[in-house]
């Protein structure tokens, strides 16, 4: 294992010796303070777009460098720890790995550091949500719990201080005032949950240019059971499944120069293509960050992302998110009356560090799989349309991690994630009409794509996009619009041929 771990580590340091193609990223490493001369220019040769198709690109199996997880592609490929971890990183991934498992109970309960669930909530556990670490799915029926989606809700501001609120960057969104920012549709014994989340699907069908006939469904929403009397009537209901968990250390370890210097939000190129950052409020002091987790990039660290999830589905308070009540509003006094989970001789929290930390830092390391198939003629081919197709222009395939990463596994890896982490107007078809912060209705992060291919194989699902209406990759891409309109009827006019190899490419990733 030290010699895998160790030839992987010293792979992605050699592979940024490959020759310079394309001077557009140069810019981008005036922004790299985090390296010398020497490293910026060996940066910008190895993350240069590749226009040669005949054969893969050194160490392009390693789809994350020497943390690249080499375990066998199997349902428990999304859960493992990163390659190069050392033998005290893995004891806290593990640490880590039972918490995330953990099960929480309601309060009061004869327990340390167990009870605090709810009062209202969408799971007992992270892993509910997060399935082995990958995809969530919508209700596969009106029996199934949607267990791993959730309606988020808010209201448009109303006020001039609320919209100055928003404009400001102290708060994302507004939310419903008696439900909160997301539909809890479990609660505590005794409580009423608040809802329960209604989908009906139209099906409509899409005729490619070879006369292949593909069925897309077009999912509506509403709430039905509702617990603590209407809803506003100008509530936003959007939907979101829960992403895959892989590779997010990593991309916290991109240089937000590297995402910065990709923004056009003017597009001054006349490409169709107007990418935008997003920035979003800090912990702290209200500090302006790089928005980079959840589908509208509306969170910046994994750290808060794993806080905001243990208030916002679970109910459980952390240092970062002190919400001892979770979701609860003014207006549910029902919910605010329950005990809280919090042992002072524990801590403030009911999730007292180190709990917080622990979770967290599974979560940074959780290992992106290696590449599968990349010589293959048909994976080449369909990387060649994809490229051809003007995908990889929102869908940047790779980068080099900071040399000055917090944690050192982290630092100056080759990485492929296939996303320029920026937001982009995908058309009215995909839009939740929902802003969000930076983000408006129509515009959605662009999705990382490494381990797309093994969506299945872990989830036993396809399920794709924010609210998993897509059944299949194909479905997926034609949902697209906006920005992406050029590159989707680009698929929805190849030939057969070149759609399957397309396909295959991407279930390579």
């Amino acid at each position: 294992m030290y010699k895998k771990t160790l030839l992987a580590a010293v792979i992605s340091l050699l592979s940024v010796l490959l020759p310079v193609q394309n001077p557009v990223v140069a810019a981008s490493n005036e922004y790299r303070n985090d390296l010398t001369a020497e490293d910026r220019s060996r940066v910008l040769k190895v993350t240069q777009k590749t226009s040669d198709f005949t054969k893969a690109e050194r160490f392009e199996t390693l789809s994350a460098g020497g943390t690249t997880s080499t375990a066998s592609p199997n349902e428990n490929a999304f859960s493992q720890h990163l390659e190069n971890l050392d033998f005290e990183g893995q004891r806290d991934f593990k640490l880590g790995n039972g918490l995330f498992r953990k099960i929480w109970v309601p309060s009061p309960a004869s327990t340390q550091a167990s009870d605090g669930l709810g009062p209202l909530f969408n799971a007992r556990s992270c892993q509910r949500c997060h399935l082995k670490d990958g995809r969530g799915h919508p209700p596969k029926g009106p029996d199934d719990l949607a267990t791993s989606m959730f309606l988020r809700l808010s209201v448009p501001p109303k006020t001039d201080a609320e919209r100055a609120m928003i404009a400001s960057g102290e708060h994302a969104l507004i939310p419903e005032p008696t439900y909160g920012g997301q539909l809890q549709d479990f609660a505590v014994t005794g409580l009423q949950a608040e809802g329960r989340m209604v989908i009906k699907y139209t099906e409509q069908l899409v005729t490619l240019a070879d006369g292949e006939v593909v069925s897309l469904r077009k999912p509506s929403y509403s709430v039905a059971n509702l617990g603590y009397g209407p809803m506003a009537k100008d509530v936003f209901l959007s939907p979101r499944v829960a992403p895959q968990m892989i590779g997010l250390g990593l991309i916290e370890a991109i240089h937000p120069g590297d995402i910065r210097i990709q923004a056009d939000p003017s597009d001054t190129d006349n490409n169709g293509i107007s990418g935008k950052i997003s920035e979003v409020s800090g912990a702290r002091n209200g500090e302006r960050l790089l928005g980079l987790f959840g589908w509208k990039a509306s969170t910046p660290s994994v750290a808060l992302q794993s806080a905001s999830a243990f208030a916002g589905d679970i109910g459980i308070s952390s240092p970062l998110a002190p919400r001892h009540w979770g979701d609860c509003t003014l207006n549910q006094k029902d919910c605010l009356d329950r005990p809280s989970g919090v042992q002072k001789h524990l801590g403030g929290t009911e999730a007292p560090n180190p709990v917080l930390d622990l979770v967290t830092f599974y979560s940074r390391n959780l290992a992106v799989p290696a590449r599968r198939n990349v010589q293959n003629k048909e994976v080449l081919r369909g990387k060649e349309v994809f490229y051809g197709a003007g995908c990889a222009e929102c869908h940047t395939p790779k980068y080099v991690t900071r040399r000055d990463a917090p944690q050192k596994e982290h630092q100056f890896q080759l990485i492929w994630p296939y996303t320029d982490l920026l937001l982009h107007d995908m058309g009215d078809g995909l839009a939740d009409n929902r802003p969000v912060g930076s983000a408006s209705g129509n515009e959605w992060r662009t999705a990382p794509l490494w381990g797309i291919g093994l969506t299945e194989t872990v989830n036993g699902h396809t399920n794709f996009l924010h609210d998993g209406r897509a059944r299949n990759l194909l479905e997926a891409i034609l949902w697209h619009g906006g920005e992406a309109k050029s590159s989707r009827d680009a698929v929805a006019n190849m030939t057969k041929s070149d759609r399957d190899v397309l396909l295959r490419f991407l279930n390579s990733l």
